[in-house]
């Protein structure tokens, strides 16, 4: 397994799991003022592979400090998460397993846009055998193109979004089944959660959809 992680300039985790996959992460790719964060936590003496963005956020003095390993993007087509992405894509082809943390908290509408992102990566990105997660310390979240089974345990709670209002998703194993849900708003497929310890998710289509996991 090879392991990144992407760390990005919102909340930085507390809790022990997303902690451990920041600390076991192989490479660490920092967008841009995230390094800050990051060099609170560990200091000088473990630093990211890559701080990458527009640098908008990252102090000049920091920025000098930390010259030899800062990548300058200044394009203002895509957020520094998307530009840490095409790094670690780029750079670690043989990538197994991309963590993003830090992308949600602080501000809503950078959560709302890192979310929805992650579910544009699969049109941007050839993601085939990456598994690409967003962990907060609260949630799990991930995006799915097409049927397929999850593993989540019995009583975990679960939520669906997609941007294809033309996609029904059928369920088996949830408590309440989606069957006849229109994904026409963010809140119709949420709150929901396994009665078994394996869901079922069949498509009508190959589309996108997010599904998040406490």
């Amino acid at each position: 397994m090879h392991s990144i992680v992407i760390l990005c300039n919102g909340e930085f985790p507390r809790k022990d799991y997303p902690l451990y996959l920041l600390e076991s992460a192989e490479a660490v790719v920092c967008c841009d003022g995230a390094a800050v964060k990051y060099l609170r936590k560990f200091g000088e003496k473990k630093l990211p592979e890559a701080v990458i963005g527009d640098m908008d956020s990252l102090p000049k003095r920091l920025r000098e400090k930390l010259a030899p390993i800062v990548i300058p993007v200044e394009e203002q087509d895509y957020n520094d998460m998307t530009k840490a992405m095409r790094y670690v894509l780029e750079h670690h082809p043989d990538v197994t397993d991309i963590h993003i943390l830090g992308a949600t908290g602080l501000r809503e509408d950078h959560t709302v846009g890192n979310l929805g992102l992650l579910m544009e990566y699969t049109r941007m990105f050839d993601l085939e055998g990456i598994r690409v997660e967003m962990v907060s310390d609260f949630s799990t979240a991930f995006a799915i193109t097409d049927s397929c089974e999850l593993h989540v345990g019995k009583g975990r709670r679960v939520s669906l979004f997609s941007p294809d209002n033309s996609l029904t998703i059928k369920s088996e194993g949830l408590h309440w089944s989606t069957d006849g849900v229109v994904f026409d708003n963010w809140w119709p497929a949420t709150l929901n959660r396994a009665d078994a310890d394996v869901i079922k998710l069949t498509f009508s289509h190959p589309s996108r959809a997010l599904v998040i996991l406490d």
